[in-house]
């Protein structure tokens, strides 16, 4: 990770890491936690291989879906990682516009309490990265993830 262009956070999820690959990987659990709540999630397409499309779309009234993520998986390890970006769209053109374009990789790895859930997120120049920040990735993110723990550790 660089400093200077990369933001990320890390937690610890109460839960065996196949219930975390789990709510990235069904499209019914992934609505479940992927916005911040009370906003709402529709996953148009998830196909998790490389070269495959993630799709979203927001609701922050729960009544009209708009667009929200058009990307493209770069890789996809089974139980332990997975690539995005939202520099190329699904469609696999380059994507235009988008309000930070950004490569997100997701690592899952066991801890004796569950899962070691770790997302760093690149951007090509400090600019981009100060500007997603500012825009509220912490936040944003990070209520992201503890929606995605609250669902995991309530997996029976």
């Amino acid at each position: 990770m660089n400093p200077d262009l990369d933001l990320a956070l890390e937690r610890i999820i109460r839960a065996p890491r196949a219930i975390v690959w789990s709510a990235w990987t069904d499209p019914s659990r992934l609505e479940r936690w992927w916005v911040p709540a009370p906003s709402r999630c529709r996953v148009d397409r998830l196909d998790l291989r490389p070269g495959g499309a993630f799709v979203t779309r927001l609701s922050d009234g729960g009544a009209e879906f708009v667009p929200h993520l058009d990307a493209c998986f770069l890789a996809v390890d089974e139980l332990e990682r997975i690539v995005f970006t939202n520099a190329i769209d699904s469609a696999w053109r380059p994507a235009s516009p988008v309000p930070v374009a950004m490569t997100a990789t997701v690592t899952l790895d066991d801890h004796p309490d569950g899962t070691d859930y770790r997302i760093v997120v690149q951007h090509g120049d400090p600019e981009a990265r100060a500007h997603h920040d500012k825009l509220g990735f912490a936040e944003g993110w990070g209520t992201a993830t503890a929606q995605l723990a609250a669902l995991a550790e309530g997996t029976p």
